[in-house]
């Protein structure tokens, strides 16, 4: 048996235990496990004693079991020095700086018992884009590496932890709560949540990066990150394909802003081929990520974090909508009224009365910034034609750039009708001039190929990007209409007008993300 076959057996093993662990999950949970908030551990078993409801126990240091390090630029994948809550000489032993930014980065469970390899990557990242803040990493591996029900109820007391850590922290030095920002990914969101409720919601900023979805998808806001546990919380939905409670993301919305690239489903070049090739191909090494077949598109929210710290020429824009369907029209790439945002570090921070949902499409690799048009197209046609999941082509030739075949799907393409549709590319093509649309063959074969027309007339199309506001109309390059047949030659549209109201919008939101408003992070 080859290497890689052997590999690739292996993988398999090990991810049927790594399933094992889910699939031990109740069918249906209601409610986070019995031990809540108030409850204490002893050893490994759950008792549902309750703590004293004192002012003294967030100053009780004894019980602290999770581990404070605070890293460094130069050396982000070790521990080199940990700051003990009580220990007031390690804050100058660690070399802590009292006058700027304090990230607290926390991780979620581990299958292996160490850390990830996004951890050290993150800490870069955050030195790259902030080189004089603190950098903390919590370690609770001891609770993470835990059959996952019973690490998802240590996540209290993690959070308690924490909230002592930051607290003790805060009084010593005297800290400014708006300096402080926390960043918890799967479990270490929940963490942070906890967190942050103990700590009477002072602390500025806590990031969710996909926080974890079995046990927490109907607990109470006590026992989860929740958008009252911070004075501002984003978060990052990544892996959410199942059913509640069993996916491994949480689904529902549990910040102030909450974004869902790519549908938050399934990420681009997560699937499981491309994953078991990479790790078949590392040998024996590769074993070490064998959860990246799992974790892919759960990992995901993490590296568009650091995309968004370190691309900040690139950054990814999130559009409010009311479903993922609904933008995959593209009728939700509007910016007014805080209806656009950043993804990641430089986040407009706009709290609502209730949570925002937000979505974008995203590239499969680093940077992740995609541009994106939503297209407009009014079908005629003298037959009454009715077509299904017709491929389309389009092309945009633009004042920077272009980019050719672009494919997209019409769920439904009948006559007489006007579509929206939403395209992406990577590509910045500037002010967009020309526009062409090609009707693909499907592969299945429609009586209307041998006795009946398969074309449309097109008068114009409307184009509108997101990511500039404008909107400009397109016509034909020759004639008042063009035929758009399939199988045929490209219809080629050319512009015709912008909007007037678009350039006003245009330049209103040029104005909005390049001054004050949009791009300035003081949390």
């Amino acid at each position: 048996m080859g290497k890689e076959n052997i590999c690739f057996l292996t993988v398999w093993i090990l991810l049927g235990k790594f399933f094992a662990t889910f699939s031990s999950l109740p069918e249906t949970t209601t409610t986070t496990p019995e031990f809540g908030i108030k409850s204490v551990f002893v050893d490994s078993t759950p008792s549902t004693s309750p703590l004293p409801i004192t002012a003294e126990w967030i100053s009780n240091y004894t019980d602290i079991v999770s581990k404070f390090s605070l890293r460094t630029s130069d050396s982000p994948d070790d521990d080199l020095c940990y700051i003990v809550p009580g220990q007031p000489e390690t804050i100058n032993e660690c070399q802590f700086n009292s006058k700027t930014q304090t990230f607290i980065v926390i991780h979620g469970w581990s299958v292996t018992g160490m850390f990830e390899s996004w951890v050290p990557k993150l800490v870069s990242a955050l030195y790259e884009r902030e080189p004089y803040a603190n950098v903390i990493v919590v370690d609770w591996l001891t609770r993470a590496n835990q059959h996952y029900p019973t690490s998802a109820a240590y996540t209290k007391l993690v959070g308690r932890d924490v909230a002592k850590f930051v607290t003790w922290i805060q009084k010593e030095l005297q800290l400014p709560w708006e300096r402080i920002h926390l960043l918890g990914y799967s479990l270490g969101a929940h963490v942070a949540g906890i967190a942050g409720d103990l700590t009477d919601h002072k602390i500025s900023r806590i990031t969710g990066l996909d926080p974890a979805g079995p046990t927490f998808e109907h607990a109470d806001d006590q026992n989860t990150l929740s958008r009252d546990d911070a004075q501002f919380v984003d978060v990052l939905h990544t892996n959410t394909r199942g059913s509640p409670d069993r996916s491994i993301g949480i689904q529902r919305p549990v910040g102030h802003i909450d974004i869902y690239p790519n549908g938050g489903t399934f990420q681009p070049g997560c699937n499981i081929q491309n994953t078991l090739m990479g790790i078949a191909l590392e040998g024996i090494r590769g074993l070490q990520n064998m959860d990246q077949i799992v974790k892919c598109s759960h990992e995901r929210s993490i590296h568009l974090f650091i995309d968004s710290l370190l691309n900040t020429e690139q950054q990814s824009m999130a559009y409010r909508c009311a479903s993922k369907d609904a933008f995959n029209k593209g009728m939700c790439l509007n910016c007014r009224k805080n209806r656009c945002n950043k993804l990641g570090y430089n986040i407009n921070k706009v709290r609502t009365t209730r949570s925002t949902r937000m979505y974008l499409k995203t590239r499969d690799m680093m940077p992740y910034k995609v541009f994106h048009y939503q297209v407009k197209v009014h079908f005629f046609s003298q037959d009454k034609l009715s077509f299904t999941e017709q491929p389309m082509k389009i092309s945009l030739f633009g004042t920077r750039g272009e980019k050719e075949d672009i494919p997209s799907v019409l769920p439904v393409l009948n006559g007489n009708t006007t579509l929206s549709f939403l395209i992406t590319t990577d590509v910045d093509v500037g002010d967009l001039m020309i526009v062409k649309l090609r009707w693909e063959k499907d592969s299945i074969i429609s009586w209307s190929d041998f006795w009946g027309s398969s074309k449309f007339h097109i008068r114009k199309l409307r184009v509108k990007s997101g990511e500039t506001q404008s909107k400009v109309i397109f016509s034909p390059k020759e004639g008042e209409f063009t035929h758009l047949v399939r199988g045929g030659q490209d219809a080629v549209f050319v512009k015709s007008k912008e909007d007037n109201m678009s350039r006003k919008e245009k330049l209103m939101h040029k104005l909005k993300m390049q001054g004050s408003l949009f791009g300035q992070n003081d949390a």
